[in-house]
């Protein structure tokens, strides 16, 4: 068997997070290496965009980029549609979600508390109902993006939104999805889809 190797910082989030997910949901045996912030300064300058996550694959080398691992997983273990047109459609959505979490950026890294607190709000109240409105449309019948069978965009659109989901932003409600039921509903479907439930369980 290939060996597989993840490396992230040690916290269940964001990129790296979505990418574990990707490698459990698909049975695939990988290193899950977290690292700390001073291991990671140590080898950032060698890394291929100074950047993580990073997955290794044994006998090819590295790919870095979150979505870009998620496509190459989605390709290899069937959580991409077949229908090339399709699996693009899911490529947008990888992509959305990178939209979102770009324009949050800039407003966590306020140092200013009421500056914070206003800016989070104006997110909620306007991108936030925008992107999740634009979201909504790409979900079909569901409960996954693509029908019944669970992909790397439901994934990364569930590790997301499930921090705004749990309240874990100051100043963003928990509700802040509740107009788009069928994104809700994606988020809560891949909760309990048995391999991220198991994964959840293990690793929180």
């Amino acid at each position: 068997m290939t060996k597989l190797k993840l490396s992230y910082f040690d916290a269940p989030v964001s990129r790296g997070e979505e990418c574990r997910l990707a490698l459990h949901v698909a049975g695939l045996a990988f290193e899950d290496e977290r690292l700390s912030r001073d291991a990671w300064n140590a080898r950032k300058a060698s890394a291929p965009f100074g950047a993580l996550p990073i997955l290794w694959v044994e006998g090819k080398g590295e790919i870095a980029q979150s979505n870009a691992i998620l496509n190459y997983l989605g390709h290899t273990q069937g959580l991409l549609p077949k229908d090339p047109f399709e699996a693009a459609r899911h490529d947008a959505l990888l992509n959305a979600v990178e939209d979102l979490r770009n324009t949050l950026r800039p407003i966590n890294r306020l140092t200013d508390a009421e500056a914070k607190k206003a800016a989070r709000i104006d997110f909620a109240k306007g991108y936030m109902q925008e992107w999740g409105a634009q979201i909504e449309r790409q979900i079909g019948p569901g409960p996954f993006a693509g029908g019944a069978q669970i992909g790397v965009a439901d994934l990364k659109i569930f590790v997301a939104v499930g921090t705004f989901i749990a309240g874990g932003i100051d100043h963003i409600p928990a509700d802040v999805f509740k107009a788009f039921p069928k994104l809700t509903a994606l988020h809560d479907a891949v909760k309990a889809h048995p391999k991220v439930a198991e994964w959840r369980q293990k690793h929180r």
